[in-house]
């Protein structure tokens, strides 16, 4: 499976993007790590250029949701219905519960939303949701 990671928006926090890098590897997913700051765009194109079955962005700064709110708008743009988008990190900035955080990013249109959780916990939620098709 391919995946495109890496954080979004004005975020710098590298080297949470390398340890999600490393275990995506280590659970046999062939990576494509944009790094950090990068625009929604660049994600998109990056998962169209390598045919990637999912995207895992993630933020630690709690700046996403600024950065996620055109992501209907470009998934209507191009044929990316195969692709399981996922999002996780510090979500919010501030505090905010679980249930404020994640209808909001599922409207954004992401499939997966991780909001303080563990990485392997997350990890594990895309595999079994490859496992069982996207949803």
């Amino acid at each position: 499976m391919r995946v495109v990671t890496g954080v979004v928006g004005n975020d710098i926090h590298v080297v949470a993007n390398r340890l999600i890098e490393i275990s995506l590897k280590e659970r046999d997913f062939e990576v494509f790590n944009l790094g950090v700051n990068t625009y929604l765009e660049e994600f998109i194109d990056a998962v169209i250029e390598t045919d990637a079955d999912v995207l895992l962005i993630s933020s630690l700064n709690g700046e996403a949701e600024g950065w996620s709110r055109d992501l209907l708008f470009l998934k209507g743009r191009f044929d990316l219905d195969g692709v399981l988008f996922a999002i996780g990190g510090n979500l919010s900035v501030g505090e905010a519960s679980q249930e404020d955080i994640i209808p909001k990013y599922k409207a954004y249109g992401y499939d997966l939303v991780f909001h303080q959780v563990d990485l392997n916990e997350g990890l594990d939620k895309i595999e079994e949701t490859l496992k069982k098709g996207k949803q």
